[in-house]
């Protein structure tokens, strides 16, 4: 069983990665591998809708979206972690996140998805609500903790004060591996729910 945890901060050892880091320890602890990967120092350009991926399996801009995607494929759950920029999550993590959940075909049921986020003062719970889009429009369940998933600082220091983040982290991860193994078990037992063909809604006729 494995966890991607994907650090959207372009600082490599700031907040965010404080925050995926107690998730990883917690994690590796309760059995789940866990591996922390930093895109927020990459030169990561938004989705352009060209529908290449249709067509050869992949993104047409070959970054660490198309190194990132064979993992996820593979992983048991992916969290996403993104400091809060003018009240949103970073844009870096957010064209990532874009390109990565469009560009890749498989199925992401039942992957279990995550999203943290981190701030100095404010905008912590938009940035948490705008990340977890990406998982329920998949069909991958969201774990949860004891609160918004969220740390404040300044600076990974700051957040080593923050005990009730950290603890929010834990919180998090513990929940996220007990429910990744329960899919497992159902899954082995009873197999996953069968899906039904995509109806798409439109109320646009021509006229």
């Amino acid at each position: 069983m494995k966890v991607l945890l994907i650090n959207g901060s372009p600082h490599a050892k700031g907040c965010t990665w404080r925050a995926l880091e107690e998730i990883r320890k917690t994690l590796e602890g309760d059995g789940v591998e866990a591996e922390i990967i930093h895109i927020g120092n990459k030169d990561i350009r938004g989705c352009i809708s060209c529908g290449s991926c249709f067509k050869t399996g992949k993104c047409a801009f070959n970054d660490i979206v198309n190194e990132v995607a064979p993992k996820f494929e593979e992983a048991d759950g992916l969290v996403i972690g993104s400091p809060v920029y003018y009240g949103s999550a970073n844009a870096t993590a957010v064209a990532f996140m874009d390109r990565l959940f469009y560009s890749t075909h498989f199925s992401k049921d039942f992957k279990v998805g995550a999203a943290v986020s981190s701030c100095r003062r404010g905008g912590n719970s938009a940035t948490f609500d705008e990340l977890n889009k990406y998982f329920t429009i998949s069909g991958m369940p969201v774990a949860s903790g004891q609160y918004w998933n969220a740390v404040h600082g300044f600076t990974a220091e700051d957040v080593e004060k923050d005990l009730e983040g950290l603890q929010q982290m834990r919180t998090l991860a513990h929940n996220m591996a007990f429910l990744i193994k329960a899919i497992a078990l159902g899954k082995e037992k009873y197999g996953l729910p069968e899906r039904e063909a995509f109806t798409r809604t439109n109320f646009m006729d021509g006229k």
